[in-house]
């Protein structure tokens, strides 16, 4: 018998027992070792602002639609998509995966589960990569797909609004893009880890002075060639767009929560022309799905990380038994200047 983190309302944790079925002949059972938790859409679903919750997701039309029945109501089960685990178990006729392998992926808060083989065989953790690591299966990409988005050139000057953990990530792979980086954020911590392990050339803290200002006045007068946004705050992406040069490009990699209050379109939006791109890890720049697709962002993270190209295990602040799973949520939730990556440790259960 396996466990499992259930939401059963806003802020409200249970750990509830979940059968374990047998193996079909190409599945694979794993034990899970380690699961982060998402401080961005996770603690929609956690707080209760995720619009799933109130409304229903119509697949078709792609559009969310007003009614009774919201596409994922409480109680939320196995919610979670930061895993790694160990091969446990093999069915009659896998090949590929061996017992004792280290797979990452994304199955949700729960002591086991079982995988396809097609899908546990892509993603075998890297010799030499700690299994803690391996988190950043999911987390990673989606920072990586934004810099794709972003299309940086070298010696471009790029605008980081937001420094929790796809933040530092994406400041990361910026200033690996051979970018002068700028990092915006309103918590101290967050700026001191980013100039520490070298992401960012400049820290702008906005209760301290305007982002937008200083940006321009440190490029002079042009602004930013690419902004940013990975906080999910409206606010934030409002100075993203006034920080940017004229007819440039703002990336908006947040998820922005409920109505955008303090967005002014009307202002240097439309004086500027600036371009507003959405970026979303469910797919690909169009124009690079040829070449890149959601496995790919996923192994180059992975090798990044082998490579010494990424350095994300400074991001991680707090390791949290499984079992005391409801304050884990909790300090992401109420101290969000003292956490960013907060991990499950699933050892002992």
């Amino acid at each position: 018998m396996g466990k499992v983190i259930v939401f059963t309302q806003p802020k409200t944790i249970r750990i509830e027992d979940q059968p374990d079925p047998p193996l079909e002949a190409k599945q694979v059972r794993v034990q899970t070792l380690f699961s982060g938790i998402s401080a961005g859409t996770e603690l929609t679903a956690y707080r209760g602002s995720n619009p799933y919750l109130h409304k229903q997701w119509e697949a078709t039309s792609r559009l969310f639609l007003r009614g009774d029945t919201p596409s994922q109501p409480y109680p939320l089960v196995g919610w979670g998509y930061e895993e790694v685990g160990k091969v446990i178990e093999i069915g009659t006729e896998v090949t590929e995966i061996r017992i004792g392998d280290v797979i990452y992926g994304t199955w949700g808060h729960r002591t086991h589960h079982i995988l396809e083989e097609s899908y546990a065989s892509k993603r075998i953790k890297p010799a030499g990569l700690d299994p803690l690591l391996a988190i950043y299966s999911h987390l990673g990409p989606i920072a990586l797909n934004g810099i794709l988005d972003a299309n940086i050139h070298i010696g471009e000057n790029v605008a980081i609004f937001g420094l929790g953990v796809v933040g530092q990530v994406t400041a990361q792979l910026a200033k690996r893009s051979g970018a002068r980086v700028f990092g915006i954020d309103l918590i101290e911590k967050r700026l001191s880890l980013a100039r520490e392990l070298g992401a960012i050339d400049v820290a702008i803290n906005p209760q301290h002075e305007s982002p937008a200002e200083k940006i321009k006045s440190l490029t002079n007068g042009r602004g930013a060639d690419v902004s940013i946004e990975v906080s999910g705050s409206a606010r934030a992406l409002h100075e993203a767009i006034r920080a940017t040069a004229y007819a440039a490009r703002v990336v908006s990699l947040g998820f922005i929560q409920g109505e955008a209050s303090g967005l002014y379109l009307g202002e240097e939006f439309h004086h500027n022309r600036i371009q507003l791109i959405c970026s979303q890890i469910s797919n690909v720049d169009p124009a690079l799905t040829h070449r890149w697709d959601r496995l790919r962002l996923i192994h180059t993270i992975m090798s990044l990380q082998v490579d010494g190209m990424l350095n994300l295990r400074p991001l991680i602040t707090h390791i949290v038994p499984f079992q005391r799973a409801a304050e884990a949520f909790e300090i992401l939730d109420a101290t969000p200047a003292e956490a960013l990556q907060v991990v499950l440790d699933f050892a002992n259960t």
